[in-house]
Parts: structure tokens; sequence; C-alpha cells
């Protein structure tokens, strides 16, 4: 499992995320979220609002790709992962108090466990895996 540096958390919490999922045919879909944040180092958190397209693919396949872009500075990072959709418990609720005074309720909480972090930088780097360094 990937683990996210704090210089990845900081630049998260500056930009907006972009999921992509993929659906049973294998058409890909992709879409921003702006509840999307950092659970813990190895989670993202995001509210599912609309209950469309992409909680359909998750609840199908669970396979995400989440990208964060600073596109001034040609800088980003893109975590790949398994996701998993609560509509009740703790996840839910988490994301039910989140979102008080900054959207409506959710109708689910999804959880990705990220499992690979990709470079999204411009340069010699771009779209090589960055690796935890323990």
């Amino acid at each position: 499992m990937a683990k996210v540096t704090d210089a990845m958390k900081e630049f998260m919490t500056d930009h907006l995320a972009y999921i992509a999922t993929v659906d049973e045919d294998g058409n890909p879909n992709i879409g921003p979220k702006r509840s999307a944040r950092l659970l813990d180092d190895n989670h993202i958190i995001f509210n599912e609002n609309t209950g469309g397209q992409t909680m359909r693919n998750i609840l199908n396949n669970g396979k995400v790709a989440v990208a964060y872009v600073d596109w001034p500075k040609l800088l980003g990072y893109r975590f790949v992962g398994r996701a998993e959709v609560f509509e009740d418990g703790e996840y839910f609720e988490e994301c039910c108090q989140w979102a008080k005074g900054k959207m409506g309720a959710p109708k689910a909480a999804v959880v990705i466990t990220i499992e690979r972090i990709f470079n999204l930088q411009s340069g010699g780097n771009a779209g090589k895996e960055i690796f935890d360094e323990k």
C-alpha cells in the first residue's frame, strides 16, 4: 500500500480532485469531486452526492484513479486504488458532518484505499510511479 507524503497532503488540500472510474464495458468516466480529501495516510474519502455513474462504477468493480493537478506549475499526483461505498456507518456519518455548511447531505461516503501513486509533473519523471521509501 502506498503512503501519502506530507508534501502530497499539503498539495491535496489546495487542489481539486478528479475521480476516474470504469464501467462494466470498460468505458471510462471522470469527474471533479470537490469533497475529496485525505482520510489518513493511505485513504482518500469523498462525499458521493449524486449517486450517478461514478457510484455505479465503484459498486460494479471498485477501480479508481484520483488526480490532483496544479496546471500553472505543471505539478500533480495520480492515486490509484480500490474504492468502497458506505451508505451508513462511521464513514457516512463523517461525510455528513463534513458537508454541513458546504454542500447538501451525501447519498454515500466513498473510501479509496491508495495502492499506487504516480507523478503527474511535467518532465522526465512524468507518469512514473512514486515508491514508498520505507
